[in-house]
């Protein structure tokens, strides 16, 4: 009988793969058995460098922030690869700004990246999904997803909208074998978190709160990913997961 984690055989498409926690998403399915199509704007060298699995590995340099490249994308890994079972959207950025100054070229930049492709690629990938009869779509949200955020309206909007997305898909695709969930990552040390990190005032009043009594590492997703992309979620269907040292339940 097949572990319920395993993934060898598979192949993973995850996006923004060359740094932070889609770097982390890649090197956990990897260890798990899955070959990778690592996507994003720069050399993932050293994403490379920690893989480790029976995998292949290509990289697809694509700038996310349109549409013009995801056809392509996923056509390229199918291509190389020889198929196309898992696709986490990790891609995104953030932009922050008091409400009252925020711009209109920032709250497309951000839409367009962390909600647009996501969607998009999503559905490019979902139609080989479909017509195979399975797989697995793993968005990454955010605590905005549930919360309304502090200057970074952009974001909150987005992240709102990936949960809605994650929703959807599921209710549309999950009779046809596509299963479709989302990992909501806490406070993470990340890029799009050093903002926070080194003010002094903010840092300390989101570690009084998560329970875990620290903030999150990039690792600390991976099992959440290797579950939902692996067998053992074949019955999980839009879920928003947190990963967030306790942070919702306070």
């Amino acid at each position: 009988m097949p572990h319920p984690f395993d993934l060898t055989g598979r192949v993973a498409l995850v996006t923004g793969a060359n740094t932070g926690i889609g770097q982390t998403l890649a090197v956990a399915l990897a260890a798990a058995g899955a070959s990778l199509a690592l996507v994003g704007r720069s050399a993932m060298d050293e994403t490379r460098a920690l893989l480790q699995g029976p995998g292949r590995v290509h990289e697809i340099r694509a700038d996310l922030s349109t549409n013009a490249p995801l056809q392509a994308v996923v056509a390229e890994t199918l291509a190389t690869l020889g198929g196309l079972d898992i696709l986490v959207n990790n891609a995104g950025i953030i932009r922050r700004a008091d409400s009252v100054d925020y711009t209109e070229a920032d709250w497309d930049a951000v839409l367009d990246t962390n909600l647009k492709s996501l969607f998009f690629l999503s559905q490019a990938a979902g139609r080989h999904m479909i017509a195979q009869g399975s797989g697995k779509i793993i968005n990454i949200a955010s605590l905005l997803s549930f919360q309304g955020g502090i200057r970074i309206p952009a974001y909150t909007a987005a992240k709102s909208g990936v949960a809605g997305v994650t929703r959807l898909l599921a209710c549309e695709w999950a009779a046809k074998g596509v299963n479709v969930n989302a990992i909501a990552p806490g406070y993470i040390e990340t890029n799009n978190t050093e903002a926070l990190r080194q003010d002094e005032q903010r840092r300390t009043e989101i570690l009084t709160r998560i329970p875990a009594g620290r903030w999150g590492k990039p690792a600390d997703l991976g099992g959440a990913a290797v579950f939902l992309a692996a067998p053992a979620s074949d019955y999980v269907n839009g879920v928003v997961l947190p990963v967030d040292g306790g942070w919702l339940a306070r």
